[in-house]
């Protein structure tokens, strides 16, 4: 796993010790929202801890503040010769990785503290997942003795993943290493930086090097009590090295006095249950004047103190044997899962479909199974190796909208605005959310700004249309629609928005000379395509069909004389003859009309000939005309009224195309 942990920086990982255990390496993020979990506290500041000073606290954030303004204030420094070469490169293409992996390495190299917080500031607003650069970060700014700024970009790291074990671990050795240790507000700055890290990442898996060095930490200091108060809170949590824990856990009870491992509530509790077990085996009362003592007293017959001691650590082990044995069928009914993770940290490759699959499958089994803090931390694990998956931040979302508003919030603005910013299905889903939630501003904010950042989404501009027409907003929405149809690329898209111009026209303001005039528009730009017709069509029919009589008629007489392919014409030629059998009142009209179609029957049989003789070669545009005129026409049969079940876009509505509008192909592909 060591090697796998540095990936996402192999190309020059040779500078930093990071990541060589296994239980280290998937803890990468759990930026929880107030509204998600109570660990939110720890994720603001590692200095907010139990028992730091609140005027130290005042202090830092100060000194902090002043630093950054200092920064600020500064003139822009010369940059290296060769940064400028590397910058454009990211500047251009922020999905390059490697890009990016050239320009950190460059400025590691030159070790230009100003071009590196350009670059590493850069980078984590594309990339803040990365744990091992925030480490690489900090030890920049420790090189140039800016230990305040070191510390700043610590916490701003696990501000961003707090589930990083790696990154808790380097950030507690670095406050070790900074702090004056003769000062006695040490060590409650450091066991409170401890108490967040367990509380942000403690419930991971792999959490365990962090519990022991936390175990350790205590140990050193001589709070055996607090030692065991740190077990007791491992051993009831499902992680890597459980068995690990338990055993060292016994091995702290035997090699120490119970009175100096219980806290005092606890120590006087175990007494009298023991005593009082004592007295129910014998079933006798105590006699009076029974030296047993039930308090904190010590017993002076060595022999009775020797019993008590071994019957508390006896009574000790078996009350958190019990513990220990949940706990490890917990274990055990996650291991599979857990196996299962070959990458848990964070890089732009794509993972194989089986390390899809089994987070799917731990992610049900654990919203099933687990709790909300397990889930929301698996959730939370997840996201990180699979950051650019947005199937995962989308179930994501759901199962925290039915314990969290904000907290559905916080989720779709992370892989939004960070990591799925060219995605147009989780935006669609944010801008509904919100819907749902009554922000209609901010719906509208969510799907311009994507519609800015990647144009041409035919999804995209459809369900701004969607969101103006179920607001009432019915001008705003032919105006998006207009639009889409001056700005169309091809004439295959204006025409698929001048449908929906249409249809919203016609069905939402009642105006069939306005719908008409954009099919007789688009007609005149794109003659070739049969749907435009057809839906121009829909509209004459559902209207008066006697006084449309004329403009159905003009329609028919459109498409048969144009230059749409044979089998086509004859197509609308035969919906002529039927119209008119059906509803026409001129008779003459309908023998016109019928002689007509006889006309183009023979044609057609003509150009057969021709072409089975090899008289005549149709080109390949005319031939892809043919074929999807030929797919078009296999729905033909029945009357042109509108199908009013749903609103289907695998085609134009009423006639069930198998040539449906394919909204790929109005997709900008993007590299993340």
């Amino acid at each position: 796993m060591q090697s796998e942990d540095h990936k996402e920086d192999e190309s020059h990982a040779e500078n930093e010790n990071m990541g060589k255990a296994t239980e280290a390496t998937s803890e990468q993020l759990a930026d929880f929202s107030t509204e998600i979990m109570s660990v939110t506290e720890m994720e603001q500041s590692p200095d907010n801890s139990p028992g730091t000073p609140p005027q130290e606290e005042k202090l830092q954030d100060s000194e902090i503040a002043d630093a950054e303004a200092t920064k600020t204030a500064d003139p822009e420094p010369s940059f290296p010769p060769e940064f400028e070469k590397f910058w454009k490169v990211v500047e251009t293409n922020p999905q390059d990785f490697t890009g990016w992996v050239y320009l950190l390495q460059y400025v590691e190299q030159e070790n230009h503290l100003p071009a590196a917080r350009k670059a590493f500031d850069s980078f984590f607003t594309h990339y803040p997942y990365c744990y091992g650069y925030w480490k690489k970060y900090a030890d920049l700014e420790k090189r140039h003795s800016n230990m305040k700024q070191s510390d700043e970009v610590y916490r701003r790291g696990l501000q961003a993943i707090p589930l990083s074990v790696d990154l808790w671990i380097h950030y507690i050795n670095f406050l070790k290493e900074t702090l004056d240790t003769s000062d006695p507000e040490t060590a409650g700055t450091i066991r409170g930086t401890y108490e967040h890290a367990v509380l942000a990442a403690g419930t991971d898996f792999r959490s365990d090097k962090l519990w022991e060095m936390y175990v350790n930490w205590e140990n050193e200091q001589g709070n055996l009590k607090a030692v065991t108060a740190v077990f007791e809170r491992i051993l009831g949590i499902p992680t890597q090295l459980y068995s690990h824990h338990f055993q060292r856990f016994k091995e702290h009870v035997q090699n120490n006095l119970p009175r100096d491992i219980l806290t005092t509530e606890q120590f006087v509790q175990l007494r009298r249950e023991l005593a009082s077990s004592a007295n129910s085996h014998s079933g006798e009362d105590p006699p009076p004047g029974d030296d047993l003592p039930s308090g904190t007293e010590d017993i002076t017959d060595p022999a009775k103190l020797i019993t008590e001691i071994e019957n508390m650590r006896h009574r000790i082990i078996e009350i958190h044997q019990e513990m220990f044995n949940h706990n490890e069928h917990e274990v055990s009914k996650r291991w599979t899962f857990e196996e299962g993770i070959k990458r848990p940290y964070f890089h732009v490759k794509p993972l194989e479909k089986t390390q899809l699959k089994n987070w799917k499958e731990y992610l049900d089994f654990e919203i099933e199974n687990g709790t909300h803090e397990r889930v929301v931390v698996l959730f939370e694990r997840c996201v990180i190796s699979c950051a650019l998956y947005e199937e995962f931040w989308i179930k994501y979302a759901k199962y925290m909208e039915n314990h969290s508003i904000e907290g559905v919030r916080h989720v779709y603005s992370r892989a939004c605005t960070i990591h799925l910013s060219k995605k147009p299905m989780v935006h669609l889903l944010w801008a509904a959310f919100e819907e749902q939630q009554g922000n209609i501003n901010e719906a509208r904010r969510i799907l311009k700004t994507f519609e800015e950042n990647v144009s041409g989404l035919a999804m995209i501009r459809l369900r701004r249309v969607s969101l103006e027409r179920r607001h009432g907003n019915l001008e705003e929405a032919e105006h998006l629609l207009q639009e889409a149809v001056k700005n169309a690329k091809s004439n295959y898209e204006a025409s698929f928005f001048a449908v929906k111009l249409a249809r919203h026209l016609f069905k939402i303001q009642k105006s069939l000379p306005k719908a008409r005039k954009v099919l007789m528009e688009a007609i005149d730009r794109d003659r070739d395509n049969p749907k435009l017709y057809l839906n121009l069509l829909e509209l004459e029919y559902n209207g008066d069909l006697k006084q449309n009589e004329e403009n159905i008629l003009i329609c028919f007489d459109k498409a048969i004389s144009g230059s749409l392919p044979i089998k086509m014409r004859i197509l609308f030629s035969q919906r002529k003859v039927e119209f008119l059998e059906d509803f026409g009142l001129d008779v003459n009209k309908l023998l016109s009309a019928y002689e007509e179609h006889q006309a183009l029957l023979k044609e057609q049989e003509t150009l057969k000939r021709k072409a089975e003789n090899g008289c005549e070669e149709l080109d390949e545009k005319r031939s892809h005309i043919e074929e999807a005129a030929l797919a078009a026409g296999q729905m033909t049969d029945g009357d042109m009224q509108a199908s009013q079940a749903a609103y289907n876009y695998n085609a134009w509505y009423q006639y069930n195309y198998p040539n449906a509008w394919n909204y790929g192909q109005y997709y900008q592909s993007s590299s993340t």
